[in-house]
């Protein structure tokens, strides 16, 4: 009877660690997700205006790339790219609070930067009209 338990505990044990590491690999943006509040330092549409004029094929989620630039209430300005249609509206030296994605560190050529920043609120910052 002791060794069925400990076999069972064992294949718990294991189904756990799998499950964890299926989750961590596969959702690790979403489970290091990092939320910024601060001024908006700088949003830029990436998109080359020419480029859609001159009758090239771009990419639709192209059409609505942006970079993003937050300084946090801490002095840190952290930046990314996203595609967020939302930073169309969003103007330097507003405030905002927005959620930062992390690429996975065995993403090697992008491992410790952003993507996808998702606008949850815009907002006067404190002081201003």
């Amino acid at each position: 009877m002791h060794m069925r338990k400990s076999w069972l505990l064992l294949v718990i044990l294991i189904l756990v660690l799998i499950s964890s590491g299926y989750v961590l690999i596969n959702y690790y943006s979403f489970v290091f997700a990092r939320t910024v509040t601060g001024e908006i330092v700088a949003v830029e549409k990436i998109t080359d205006n020419t480029a859609i004029l001159s009758g090239r094929q771009v990419d639709p989620s192209q059409l609505f790339s942006y970079a993003v630039a937050i300084k946090g209430l801490d002095g840190e300005i952290v930046t990314a790219s996203s595609e967020d249609r939302q930073w169309a509206v969003a103007q330097k030296g507003q405030c905002a609070e927005a959620k930062f994605y992390p690429y996975p560190p065995w993403d090697l050529d992008k491992a410790g930067t952003y993507h996808n920043a998702r606008l949850r609120r815009l907002f006067d910052c404190p002081g201003q009209k």
